[in-house]
């Protein structure tokens, strides 16, 4: 693939996918350090990350933080079910989501549930708290269930591209 080539998932040559790789590994990586691990020149190695930024390959670069050291370490799993199953209802749901302390996540799903969200809190006071406060008031929606996380097995940010 040439330098001025455009990158969608699907049209990432190996040169790309291994510097996908190494990000994903550790963002804070020199460029030096990049373009040594993937074979290439620093400038040809800066020019391939920025082109994967702007073609929004890379969305962005975060820290990973400690979650039990932030004193938000218990998960809880909540499966959702609206009333009615319009345009409407989803999209008040869904406005209200993005509101909920603690929502790392909002996804609409098939089968017995219209919705999961994946929510960090403290403790179960906090989230008891939470499912007073907030989760109840939540538009349309008929039933709540949660499920708290009783221990972390496999917790990753690595996509699995190209496997």
């Amino acid at each position: 693939m040439s330098e001025v080539g455009y990158h969608t998932g699907s049209s990432l040559d190996r040169i790309d996918r291994q510097i996908l790789e190494q990000l994903q590994r550790d963002a804070s990586i020199s460029n030096v350090a990049l373009a040594e691990r993937v074979s290439l020149s620093p400038p040809a190695c800066l020019r391939r990350v920025e082109r994967l930024k702007q073609t929004g390959v890379i969305k962005g670069v975060v820290a990973l933080l400690d979650a039990e050291r932030l004193n938000v370490g218990m998960v809880v799993l909540i499966g959702v079910v609206l009333d009615r199953s319009t345009p409407q209802s989803f999209a008040d749901f869904e406005a209200a989501a993005q509101h909920i302390s603690g929502c790392m996540e909002c996804h609409v799903v098939t089968g017995e549930f219209d919705y999961f969200l994946l929510i960090r809190t403290r403790d179960n006071q906090s989230f008891n708290r939470l499912h007073a406060e907030q989760l109840i008031y939540l538009p349309g929606v008929r039933q709540i269930r949660s499920f708290m996380g009783l221990r972390e097995v496999l917790s990753t940010t690595q996509l699995p591209f190209g496997r």
